[in-house]
């Protein structure tokens, strides 16, 4: 994936300046897709020349002219086609597996602190995936009117989360009590 498709399902979700779009990177797309400012900037204005997004100038009253970027056409096309297209398999690739595999041939405590380290950011995600999920859905799903297309597709990865976070916790949990 390219950030590209990461900032247009961002902006079909809702037009946005830019610090708007880094702000909800850092809620929400974010945990699983990161970017900088400055390569949020950086892309938005590739994408405004491909003709993927448009820019309005709103003036701001005591600051500087906001640039709020909403997707054309072609860039809803361009979406689309992406999402129709096969995902490759991505192997997992984690620094973490080796080290804990290798453990036995260096400092095993210092291996330890680093998976109590990573154990506390799983649980500090899992956290505020919990969170958001009890304000975006307090009662759970709705079991009357069943969510359904973006309100869905929102829930089904925000639950996603949850799950990987909650196997991360377990994994390195187990990890830790294996070695006391």
């Amino acid at each position: 994936m390219a950030l590209e498709h990461a900032l247009l399902v961002a902006l079909r979700e809702q037009p946005a300046s830019g610090l708007e779009l880094a702000k909800r990177f850092g809620r929400s797309i974010g945990f699983f897709w990161s970017a900088t400012h400055q390569q949020i900037y950086r892309v938005l204005g590739r994408m405004e020349n491909d003709g993927w997004v448009r820019v309005e100038t709103v003036a701001q009253r005591g600051r500087p002219d906001k640039k709020v970027y909403e997707v054309t056409t072609l860039g809803a096309t361009a979406l689309a086609d992406w999402l129709a297209e096969p995902t490759p398999d991505t192997p997992l690739r984690s620094d973490l597996a080796v080290k804990l595999r290798g453990a036995s041939f260096g400092d095993r405590e210092a291996v330890l602190d680093v998976v109590r380290a990573r154990l506390a950011d799983h649980h500090t995600r899992l956290d505020h995936y919990r969170q958001l999920m009890k304000r975006d859905y307090p009662d759970g799903p709705p079991d009357r009117e069943p969510l359904a297309g973006l309100e869905l597709d929102q829930y089904l990865v925000l639950r996603g989360g949850i799950l990987m976070e909650e196997t991360w916790i377990a994994w390195l949990t187990e990890y830790l009590e294996a070695h006391p």
